[in-house]
């Protein structure tokens, strides 16, 4: 029996395999509407067989945004195409997720496809108003951002819970929150991004504590039947950055509030990161994490062989894998790579003439 292709159960909820689709900004929107590039992008996936289907990262206000063209979550107006495209996806097999998230001081960004990389201008479309834990800006190219007073980061408590509430309206079934990638609570994690001298900065307890409150205020608003998972940068690759012994801090703290699985990223934070990309260099920090906090993880980071994949779930790397740009360039990936690991799946049966056998 494959590993990867056994069911994975997640409080109420079972993955029919343990493939799940990464959060991938499409830079689509407009005003953070998800518009009919996200239903094709997302529904791709649900009939290639994938286990969890995770959106791209949805602004939970709209300063919040990476770019102008981000996908938002922080107006009920929000919530009607995001329930066509779940009500399609869940009719697929495909478990439903969404990431929630604030970019914190890499907000009002410009898209990859259009250079110069940096800020957008505000007569171009972006916002000055950017929000961090300190005055430090990304780099010299991004705007310099407000530190965040103690009224504005109960603002975005406050906006986390909103926008929890309006994803389980819009029927998704699990909730991820965005603490990776030097997005804002990624920032809060690392010293090199947090230099407050309150209780929100310091000490291990205090940089944590904003992803503790925010992650209390979702499982506060979300059912206590479906699972909650966090995104984390396990570590930033830099001297003087969030390392892995605290990432396996963190996760203790959070599986006690109630979250169920770690997706175990890295980087993204420091402009002076050291990282040299292999195949499944992530890989060992998830299974540190599972391992040491024993709790759940996802594996993600230059996973696109089936047999590799297996592998990772196989020898206890990981509970899941998580696939990003492979998915982009094989939306039918999972289809595919359960024939090579003599897995059974079902195929929609529109595509069923083309299974291979």
């Amino acid at each position: 029996m494959s590993a990867l292709f056994s069911p994975l159960v997640l409080r109420s909820l079972t993955l029919r395999n343990r493939v799940g689709v990464s959060p991938m900004c499409q830079y689509s929107s407009e005003h953070g509407f998800a518009t009919d590039w996200h239903l094709v992008h997302l529904g791709a996936f649900a009939t290639g067989g994938a286990g969890l289907v995770i959106s791209e990262a949805a602004a939970v206000t709209p300063e919040g945004r990476i770019s102008p063209h981000d996908l938002g979550i922080w107006d009920d107006a929000h919530i009607p195409m995001l329930q066509r495209i779940t009500a399609f996806c869940r009719a697929q097999g495909a478990v439903m997720g969404i990431q929630l998230a604030h970019a914190g001081r890499k907000a009002s960004a410009r898209r990859p496809w259009e250079p110069p990389a940096g800020a957008v201008p505000v007569a171009d479309g972006g916002w000055d108003n950017v929000v961090a834990p300190s005055a430090l800006p990304f780099s010299p190219r991004f705007v310099v951002p407000q530190a965040l007073t103690l009224d504005g980061i109960a603002q975005v408590i406050a906006a986390f819970r909103a926008a929890t509430r309006r994803a389980h309206e819009a029927g998704f079934q699990v909730v991820e929150l965005h603490a990776a990638h030097g997005y804002l609570l990624h920032e809060f994690l690392s010293p090199i991004a947090n230099q407050r001298t309150d209780h929100y900065g310091g000490s291990f307890e205090n940089r944590t504590r904003l992803l503790l409150e925010v992650t209390d205020a979702v499982r506060a608003v979300w059912p206590a039947d479906l699972p909650v998972i966090v995104r984390i940068s396990a570590t930033d690759w830099a001297e003087g950055g969030w390392t892995i012994e605290e990432s396996v801090e963190l996760a203790t703290r959070l599986q006690a509030r109630g979250v169920d699985l770690i997706d175990c990223s890295s980087g993204g934070l420091a402009a002076h990161q050291q990282i040299t990309p292999a195949p499944g260099y992530q890989v060992p920090f998830a299974r540190r994490i599972r391992e040491e906090a024993g709790i759940p993880t996802a594996a993600v980071g230059l996973i696109t062989d089936a047999v590799q994949a297996e592998q990772v779930v196989a020898d206890g790397s990981a509970d899941m894998v998580f696939m990003a740009r492979e998915l982009l360039r094989n939306p039918r990936w999972p289809l595919l790579a359960a024939h090579t690991l003599g897995a059974t799946i079902t195929w929609p049966p529109q595509y069923d003439r083309a299974r291979v056998r």
